[in-house]
């Protein structure tokens, strides 16, 4: 796949992608390639669990993501052989089914083909089973109680095409199905079992041939709730043309049933006696010349909540012969995972792996996956989050936690670089700050740190929308703004500075320093999980003291974090307590939501507004940092002021707002604090602003507006009135993200990143010159690939400050509303 398009000056790579995964049921698949699918928001995310990384997002759903499902399956790979190219199916909540064309190898991706729209609602569940080299069956269900099996023909060559047909549509009623699996019956006359189960709380068994109708044959009623998965084994042979066949379900009954479909001829049952058998023992149904008695092998009991997914053992090749291991994996909402196999001499099936998550704040499992070498167990959660087990025992199992991609699982709204450009520091609608740095020692195949998430500094009780880092000298700081009128000002603990020098594999001499100077080792959640306290380092290691009754009893009792210097990447579970940081002040004021904040660049003031439909409320508060009192409130807009910028050399304070105006003010620092003055006051769109940025080293910015155009601005010399150099040709959706970074300091030249509505990115240069209009242009050096970008919203830009090792290499972050933080590598040619 090309890094990039558009013939400019520029060429960028992803260097890093973090996203959470759709807290849906069915939304991930493991594949026979080794890889991960899942849905994050509209996109379908593909990550490798071996590096740990998410290697790109596929474009092209206009609706959340529901269910994904490799077509040829851990089951089929010893069917038709390893093969060069994969393909993925995906299923939206409009409807829509998408294929996947995935190269892994060559790490190329493409979209093969959409579905004909028969959905009227969304997709649930899909699964698929290989009939050759190149057909494969396919089914659907939909929340609008059809379920459809489709034909699926994949090309014999590299320029083919994929064809779909639909083999037959079934009407389930009013309750619709929700787990589905399908099988191919052996024997000559070979065709397909389709079992379905949903909201009616039965499993519907169906069987089809290969090229037409299929019809019920029977039903199983024994759980008590909906039937949340279902999963064929293969075949078992057992001799003279002889097999079974075993269907799992779960339920949110909390059970698990295991069904043994038991074969033998035909013509060994008389029409007659199919009643009294199925009365006795259990359905009987006959498909060609095979008779089959269905009877239940056993009930598995054993998690305390909804089963959402069984999944047997992926089938070993031992010699020539295919081994189906009795094993199956279950994951549920009390936050575990179990294996079950049947005990060597009973038979009775048992227990006997138990992993899970730790983390109090967790409320379970959507859905466990076995790897293709049956190897590893991955989990997806409540928390959007990845929880990967592999078995590192020798002779005996031994199952330990191993790196995930980690990211976060609602809108990303706001994001900033340290000073040093050592991390990247991000807030979300999911409640969560989250900091992504490259881990030295971890590299990748071309020698790059990869990218982790290595602390988890709030997580609060509100949506966050806005941060920044407090610039200048002094510890690591930051202010966020939440869905409350606090903002918050947290400072980072000595276990975080830790973890950061483990993070570049900087000296360790200077530990003795930090202890000495940062006096907090971590911290530790409030019971209403709004304020974090700090855990003082000499309080850490005092032996805790036992609490009385009447404490146990209290809401303040929650358990007590563990800051951890961490050196290796982080997992979920320590991340989600025990890398908190403490909080050190709260700045109240405004009278709404938090919405902007920005610090200036000496790091001695933060401006902050709020969400606003008057005048007095979209006002913009300055706060003097140490103090954190407020030494002003400037009043320009009438509604709410969606950004706010300093200039270079933090004189003047450009912002932007809903109201389409842009204000700029002079700020003069006095021994009362601060003096600012309206300097210009504009209608600089004819839509909402959602963006602006200042050229690093002049008085010159842009703003970017609902209205598809970008303009740029000039102060004059003398500050007295602001000039309009230019307006960008206009682009192909709204402007929401602007990032300015200088080139050339001399020429005044620089590059100006766009984000859109859409999602795209395109980045272009900007020659001032001497601040004349005449001597003002700019071009287009690049537009990212599309499945680079965003599949939705971009709602902020920055380029890091601090320019790599590597030549010519600069950093751009990106976040928005499909959950996934991007950072790329621009390199000039």
């Amino acid at each position: 796949m090309a890094p990039a398009n558009g013939g400019g000056d520029l060429s960028v790579e992803p260097a890093f992608v973090g996203a959470g995964c759709n807290r849906i049921v069915n939304n991930v698949s493991w594949g026979p390639s080794g890889l991960v699918a899942f849905g994050a928001q509209n996109a379908v995310a593909i990550f490798c669990p071996q590096s740990a990384q998410i290697l790109t997002t596929l474009p092209g759903h206009k609706a959340v993501v529901n269910c994904t499902q490799w077509v040829l399956t851990n089951k089929d790979v010893h069917k038709v052989g390893q093969k060069e190219l994969h393909y993925l199916l995906s299923g939206s909540a409009d409807g829509v089914i998408m294929a996947w064309e995935i190269c892994p190898s060559q790490r190329i991706w493409r979209s093969a083909l959409q579905f004909p729209g028969m959905h009227k609602k969304g997709v649930t569940c899909l699964t698929s089973v290989m009939i050759s080299a190149t057909v494969a069956i396919c089914a659907s269900t939909s929340s609008d109680g059809i379920v459809h099996i489709w034909k699926i023909t994949f090309p014999s060559t590299d320029n083919g095409n994929c064809q779909i047909s639909c083999l037959d549509s079934l009407s389930v009623g009013s309750k619709p199905m929700v787990a589905l699996s399908l099988t191919m019956v052996p024997g000559e006359n070979c065709g397909l079992l389709l079992a379905m189960g949903g909201l009616d709380q039965k499993i519907h068994v169906y069987y089809g041939d290969l090229i037409g109708k299929f019809s019920r044959v029977c039903e199983l009623k024994d759980h008590s709730d909906w039937i949340r998965s279902l999963d064929f084994s293969q075949p078992v042979m057992l001799g003279e043309g002889k097999h079974n066949l075993f269907l799992v379900s779960s339920s949110q009954d909390k059970t698990i049933r295991i069904w043994k479909l038991a074969s033998s001829p035909a013509s060994e049952l008389k029409k007659d006696d199919i009643g009294l058998t199925a009365y006795i023992e259990g359905p009987v149904f006959v498909v060609g010349s095979t008779r089959y008695q269905v009877s239940l092998e056993s009930l598995l009991i054993g998690h305390e909540d909804w089963v959402y997914s069984v999944e047997w053992q992926p089938p070993i090749l031992i010699g020539s012969n295919l081994n189906q291991p009795m094993s199956i994996l279950s994951a549920s909402m009390d936050k575990t995972m179990m294996i079950w196999r049947p005990e060597r001499n009973t038979g009775i099936w048992m227990n006997v792996v138990t992993v899970g998550e730790l983390s109090h704040s967790a409320l379970g499992f959507y859905g466990g996956h076995w790897a293709p070498d049956g190897k590893s167990i991955l989990a997806h959660g409540y928390g959007g989050s990845f929880h990967l087990w592999r078995d590192v025992g020798f002779g005996s199992e031994n199952w330990q936690p191993q790196r995930v991609p980690l990211g976060h699982f609602a809108s990303v709204f706001d994001l900033a670089w340290s000073q040093s450009g050592d991390y990247l520091l991000t807030v979300s609608h999911d409640q969560t700050t989250r900091i992504f740095a490259p881990w030295k020692n971890v590299k990748a195949s071309d020698n790059k740190a990869m990218w982790h998430e290595i602390a988890r500094p709030q997580v609060h009780g509100h949506d966050i929308n806005c941060v920044c880092i407090i610039q200048g000298s002094g510890n690591h700081r930051f202010v966020s703004g939440a869905d409350e009128k606090v903002a918050r000002v947290f400072e980072a603990p000595l276990s975080f500075l830790k973890t950061l020098n483990y993070a570049w594999a900087r000296e360790q001499g200077n530990f003795d320093t930090l202890d000495k100077e940062v006096q907090i080792l971590g911290a530790n959640m409030s019971a209403l999980g709004l304020s974090q306290k700090p855990i003082y380092l000499n309080s850490a290691r005092e032996s805790p003291t036992g609490t009385t009754n009447d404490a146990m009893d209290s809401l303040e009792t929650i358990p007590d974090a563990v800051p951890t210097v961490f050196t290796e990447p982080p997992v979920e579970d320590q991340l989600a307590w025990h890398t908190l940081w403490p909080e050190s002040h709260k700045l109240y004021g405004h009278g709404n939501e938090l919405f902007s904040l920005c610090c200036n660049h000496a790091g001695t003031l933060v401006a902050s507004s709020c969400k606003a439909q008057s005048a007095n409320v979209a006002e913009i508060w300055l706060w003097e940092v140490g103090s954190w009192k407020s030494v002003g409130r400037l009043q320009s807009h009438t509604l709410t002021v969606t950004q706010i910028e300093f200039s270079h050399d933090d004189t003047l304070l450009l912002t932007v707002s809903r109201d389409r105006q842009l204000s700029v003010f002079s700020l003069t620092k006095t021994s009362d604090g601060v003096d600012h003055k309206l300097i210009a006051k504009h209608e600089a769109h004819k839509r909402i602003i959602w963006a602006c940025s200042w050229n690093p080293v002049k008085h010159e910015f842009a703003t970017g507006s609902r209205d598809k155009t970008v303009k740029i601005w000039s102060v004059n010399k003398d500050s007295s009135s602001v000039n309009l150099l230019s307006t960008l040709p206009q682009f192909r959706d709204s402007v929401t993200a602007l990032a300015w970074r200088a080139c050339n300091q001399s020429r005044n030249t620089g590059l100006l990143a766009v984000g859109m509505d859409n999602g795209f990115i395109e980045i272009w240069g900007i020659a001032s010159g001497n601040l004349e209009a005449s001597a003002f242009s700019a071009t287009c050096a690049i537009r990212l690939d599309p499945f680079l970008c965003h599949v939705s919203t971009i709602y902020r830009l920055r380029w890091k400050e601090v320019n790599d090792s590597e030549s010519g290499v600069l950093k751009l972050a990106s976040c928005g509303a499909d959950h996934s933080v991007r950072v790329f590598d621009v390199h000039g040619k």
